[in-house]
């Protein structure tokens, strides 16, 4: 079913939001059980389409999964087929039970990957690092195909860049290998952090050291475990950008500041402002004042940057900024598919190709468009759009919220795979939106 938003945009939001679990946890946990014979318990699960899809690829392994509101019991007693099925390609988490499929029965098969169009995503570092730890892995054009008749082992593995997914990969496979396993450049996501606390709870032995070092001993069993997902610091970034950009004012429930420095920095920079509070973050406009925001440059950078995920709907936000503000994109190099659209709706952006920073650029004369310029500020105007991606689909929905009169967003698909059940979350501080 083709599902769209309508949304009467242009008031202030105001109230209280709860923050859900983290989006980009909840895959690499549900995987982490599948390590275990043993019964695990996961709270502060995401009621997602994100959740639902990684619960079907551990069900159809063999795990019995039982929901109770924002609780999973998942037990995984024995591996019941090592081939995820095809459906698993509406996201990128297959590739993650590589690790503990081989641990538990020495052989897998997953799908290509899917997930979000923002551009290629190599599993090269994947392959590479599960091959160093004795994986064999054949690709074919439709599925990776991995055997480890002898076990897998411990290994020194330098990532060339901080990759997230590659990161967990390499923790799930090396957790019960034999040996001691070093992973150099490696990403510390606080969901990378969630995942080791879980692991550790669970019986294995991991460090994280402040050079991007992750050391690892593997062990011969792991047990079940309790674990509590952290809150979605993406989710507490949209609901901050809501609040500055209809200049209202809201509380992000659960948010935790730690997670947000360089996302808090940005926005008090730009005008707004936030205050820590017992249950949460409150969010509003700088004096809580109506004049124009302040433009910024911004360079996405990996955990603890600005993280690539919040550029989409801060960009909104910066239409509204008394200048000219530069987003440069260091981590994909094809992140901007939403400017056209909010160029439909009345902003003045551009992207290029130049390097905009100071960041060392993987993309620098590779003629990919990673650079946006923003000139503001500008008023914008409703419009018919189609999200294409997650956060590209947050930012159509502040453009909507933010704009004068009644927009049509399609593709809801997308936002639905992050986002807990939006539509009736925004209309609890005031928003105008509904599902048809």
């Amino acid at each position: 079913m083709n599902e769209r938003f309508i949304i009467q945009g242009g008031k202030p939001l105001q109230g209280t939001i709860e923050v859900k679990g983290a989006k980009n946890s909840i895959g690499n946990l549900l995987m982490a059980t599948l390590l275990t014979d043993e019964p695990c318990v996961l709270q502060n699960v995401p009621d997602n389409k994100e959740t639902e899809i990684v619960s079907g690829i551990c069900a159809d392994i063999g795990s019995k999964i039982e929901r109770d509101g924002d609780t999973l019991k998942i037990h995984t007693s024995e591996i019941k087929n090592s081939r995820v099925k095809e459906f698993s390609r509406k996201n990128r988490i297959p590739i993650l039970a590589l690790g503990p499929l081989l641990i538990r029965v020495q052989e897998a098969e997953v799908p290509l990957l899917g997930g979000d169009k923002i551009g290629p995503r190599p599993v090269d570092f994947h392959v590479g690092a599960l091959e160093k730890l004795g994986a064999e892995i054949e690709i074919t054009d439709n599925a990776y195909i991995a055997r480890a008749q002898n076990g897998l082992r411990g290994a020194n593995i330098i990532l060339p860049y901080p990759s997230v997914g590659a990161t967990q990969n390499i923790i799930l496979s090396s957790v019960m290998a034999e040996g001691k396993t070093i992973i150099s450049n490696a990403a510390v996501e606080p969901e990378i952090v969630d995942l080791v606390r879980m692991l550790q709870d669970m019986g294995s032995l991991i460090a994280i050291f402040p050079n991007r070092t992750i050391n690892i001993e593997g062990v011969k069993k792991l047990r079940g475990v309790t674990h509590r997902l952290i809150p979605d610091r993406l989710e507490t970034a949209s609901f901050g950008i809501l609040a500055v950009a209809t200049n209202g004012n809201i509380l992000a429930k659960n948010a935790l500041q730690g997670q947000l420095a360089s996302f808090l920095n940005a926005l008090r920079r730009a005008g707004g402002d936030y205050s820590i509070e017992e249950n949460g973050i409150r969010f509003f406009r700088h004096n809580n004042s109506g004049c124009f925001l302040n433009p910024l440059n911004i360079e996405t950078d990996t955990y603890p940057g600005f993280v690539t995920d919040w550029q989409q709907p801060f960009a909104v936000l910066l239409t509204q900024a008394d200048g000219e503000s530069i987003i440069h994109e260091t981590v994909y190099e094809d992140r901007f598919n939403y400017v056209e659209d909010l160029n439909r709706m009345g902003a003045k952006m551009r992207v290029e190709t130049r390097c905009s920073g100071e960041l060392p650029c993987r993309f620098q004369g590779k003629s990919y468009n990673h650079t946006c310029v923003i000139k503001g500020s500008t008023k914008l105007s409703s419009a018919k759009v189609e999200m294409r991606d997650i956060r590209s689909g947050m930012a159509h929905v502040v453009a909507a919220l933010l704009s004068e009169g009644e927009s049509e967003i399609s593709g809801v698909e997308h936002i639905d795979r992050g986002y807990e059940k939006i539509d009736e979350r925004l209309r609890s501080v005031g928003a105008d939106i509904r599902r048809v």
